[in-house]
């Protein structure tokens, strides 16, 4: 990745690589979810609650990963009863396997009673992949690893049928072979690959489980594929809202990410981007907008170039309109922010309108106020509202105002020096000739 970041904390809309295999893994029921990290503890920050880490000490390879991570395994079965659950092992690079591919691994891996399942998958170009040899009964009898000349045949080669790097093991049957791996190669390296040879050899069943999908299983390896997996993530994030009843006008001009919600009968126009956790509700418009960590209740309207903050919430039916700012403040239902306004640590009552260029000055240098406007307030246009400060409701303020004190319900705030016009000023201004 050329980066000073690790490689599965590189983001994906708008969560780590990694999380996407953790969380597919939970959602597809699993008991109990280990992550194995380096001794940096680099992981440790971004896991969910009840995700357990575990340290590969060394860095030893992909067999010393797994023996770390089942360190961590109790041999019991989180669900109950004496059997032990079978053990499934993810990438952290491997981003986009879902939770029905995992399930469906799973259940394919029980019903086989192998000692372990790979997932395979077939693709048009398997350059560089280890290609899967089945025996003739359908059983996998080995992985040949293509990524020197001469390694394969052209028989081999020619199959398309390549390893994910994905499996479930049974739990004991991996426990016993972990130890009798060898680091007898180039790279002097444990790999994990190497269980299924040990497991043969002891006459145990290695069984192959087809992904259908490849996208399912794409790996990533530098940011180019962080692309052009992120493109297939940001096509099914569009895909599940669409299909959800939400008009996205151009798809390919609009970033939403994984964890934004959006309701029924909005409308997303192009070159929107909504992102972190937002929420946005029935029957929106945004336009050509940025979203970060808001919420958007139904109804409302938002741009274009607007950009709404985290903290914001943009109650039903309210709009905030052309270059408005909005940041960790309540707007009220149905209240207006037209134009050319910056909104900060404020609460806006509902049927307000905010005449353009409102401003809310809510930093004074150390510390940030609040800014209180009650219902059906009216700002006129170049209003300045000095935090901590408060409005009224059905209060008014006079165009050009800099209001430093409380305007009482109902009345109009003047906060401006008297107009004076200076004859000849310009004549005056004049250099002598």
């Amino acid at each position: 990745m050329r980066s000073e970041r690790p490689k599965v904390l590189h983001e994906l809309c708008g969560r780590p690589m990694l999380l996407w295999p953790v969380l597919a893994a939970l959602q597809a029921g699993a008991g109990k979810v280990v992550v194995v990290d380096s001794p940096r503890r680099e992981l440790a920050d971004v896991l969910p609650d009840g995700v357990e880490l575990a340290v590969q000490e060394r860095p030893d390879g992909t067999g010393g990963a797994a023996a770390a991570g089942m360190a961590k395994l109790d041999g019991q079965n989180p669900s109950g009863g004496d059997a032990e659950a079978p053990v499934v092992v993810l990438s952290g690079d491997v981003p986009l396997i879902s939770a029905e591919a995992i399930a469906a691994l799973v259940q394919a891996h029980r019903e086989g009673g192998a000692a372990a399942t790979m997932a395979t998958t077939i693709l048009a170009d398997p350059t560089g992949y280890g290609r899967v040899v089945r025996d003739p009964g359908g059983a996998v009898a080995r992985v040949v690893e293509t990524k020197r000349p001469g390694d394969a045949s052209d028989e081999e080669l020619a199959i398309g049928e390549v390893n994910t790097g994905i499996f479930v093991f049974d739990a004991a049957a991996l426990r016993g072979a972990l130890p009798r791996l060898s680091a007898e190669n180039a790279q002097g390296e444990l790999y994990l690959p190497q269980v299924l040879d040990v497991l043969r050899q002891d006459g145990r069943a290695v069984a192959a489980h087809l992904v259908e999908d490849p996208r399912l299983v794409l790996g990533v390896n530098d940011r180019v594929a962080l692309a052009h997996a992120r493109r297939l993530a940001q096509e099914a994030i569009h895909e599940r809202h669409m299909r959800a009843g939400v008009s996205i006008v151009d798809p390919a001009a609009t970033v939403i990410d994984i964890d934004v919600a959006i309701g029924q009968d909005t409308v997303v126009e192009p070159f929107s981007t909504i992102r972190g956790a937002t929420r946005i509700g029935r029957g929106c418009v945004v336009r050509h907008s940025y979203l970060l960590d808001c919420v958007v209740e139904d109804g409302a309207s938002v741009g274009p170039f607007a950009y709404l903050r985290p903290g914001t919430v943009l109650r039903a039916g309210a709009k905030a309109g052309t270059f408005v700012e909005v940041k960790n403040s309540d707007i009220g239902r149905g209240a207006k922010i037209p134009h050319l306004s910056y909104i900060g640590d404020a609460d806006v009552g509902a049927g307000t309108n905010l005449g353009a260029a409102t401003i809310t000055a809510n930093y004074d240098g150390s510390e940030k106020h609040r800014t209180t406007i009650g219902s059906d307030v009216q700002t006129s246009v170049d209003t300045t509202l000095v935090a901590p400060v408060t409005l009224g409701d059905e209060a008014r303020t006079a165009a050009g105002s800099v209001i430093t004190d409380d305007v009482p319900p109902g009345a109009l705030g003047i906060a401006r020096e008297r107009q004076t016009n200076i004859e000849g000023y310009a004549k005056r201004r004049r250099k002598p000739s």
